[in-house]
């Protein structure tokens, strides 16, 4: 693996997510951390993650509103919802929304781990079949312009 996977842990509960930042640190990742959906959506802009794990009940802006906003303007980011309260209605809301994976609290951190791992492969996956049609889309303008000039 070339860089650190960059992991976001959002949740109101910063013991949870001060304790759950450690157990996943002993497992080698540096998971960063947001306490607020709007904390998650700052952190967001200025880096961007590869899997954001996202609480559903937060104050202000709630996880259903952070992953909407997320998988608009970030769509090979993955996100991970773990959540206390989540219902039914929530994990179909979520799953049409695009998320990753739908977990309920307590996690296994060994579960959480390899939901991590596989979200983080979905994201690589899509970000190079994103560059493969790019250069494929290149090389279709580059071979009309080419067929261009010689018609002429």
């Amino acid at each position: 693996m070339g860089r650190q996977m960059r992991v976001l842990l959002v949740d109101d509960e910063v013991e949870f997510v001060k304790t759950l930042a450690k157990r996943l640190e002993m497992r080698e990742l540096k998971p960063d951390t947001a306490y607020s959906g709007e904390e998650a959506i700052k952190y967001a802009e200025e880096q961007e993650p590869d899997v954001i794990v996202l609480d559903l009940r937060m104050p202000g802006m709630d996880g259903i509103e952070v992953l909407r906003q997320i998988r608009q303007a970030y769509p090979t980011t993955q996100v991970i919802i773990l959540t206390a309260h989540g219902t039914e209605k929530d994990k179909e809301e979520a799953e049409k929304l695009g998320a990753y994976e739908f977990l309920r609290k307590p996690v296994d951190i060994e579960t959480l781990m390899d939901k991590i791992k596989g979200a983080y492969q979905r994201k690589l996956e899509l970000t190079m079949s994103a560059i493969a049609f790019a250069e494929e889309g290149e090389f279709d303008t580059a071979r009309k312009i080419m067929e261009n000039k010689e018609e002429k």
